[in-house]
């Protein structure tokens, strides 16, 4: 088991990496670089090339059943998914065979609006502590699920 974290602008590492070193899991935190290494013997920096979603097909080719992938990048959340990984958002929300499909239309639906109209933003909800406490108590579970699994 192998904890994939889509680390660019991923606003939990640090707690990802507490609870997967709670649970002796290994961590990839996985990036185009920028990332200070991390002292952690269970965490691994892993610097991909850049290019566009580079760092997601790294991701993608590698995750599988008993792993847990935290991203929130959808087309890399359906690939992971597909493969059988648990996936998170950074939010605690988990993807699933039964709502990765919506997630992914709402996300082609937001490009659509945007690229017609320049003026429309995002959701305009920022990170909040909640939204860390979320994310701590479902990587929990799903790490705990995951072991169980595999």
């Amino acid at each position: 088991m192998t904890l994939y974290v889509d680390a660019d602008a991923c606003p939990v590492k640090e707690e990802a990496e507490r609870v997967a070193t709670r649970h002796r899991v290994p961590v990839k935190l996985v990036c185009n670089g920028g990332l200070r290494p991390p002292a952690n013997p269970l965490v691994e920096l892993v610097i991909v090339p850049e290019g566009p979603d580079v760092a997601d097909m790294w991701i993608a080719d590698r995750a599988t059943r008993g792993d847990v992938v935290v991203t929130s990048d959808m087309p890399l959340a359906a690939k992971c998914v597909a493969s059988g990984a648990r996936v998170l958002r950074h939010n605690g929300e988990r993807l699933t065979e039964a709502n990765i499909g919506a997630q992914l239309a709402m996300r082609d639906l937001m490009a659509d609006i945007r690229s017609a109209d320049p003026f429309v933003q995002g959701s305009g909800k920022g990170f909040t502590k909640a939204d860390r406490s979320r994310f701590l108590d479902a990587l929990e579970r799903e790490l705990r699920a995951a072991q169980r699994d595999g």
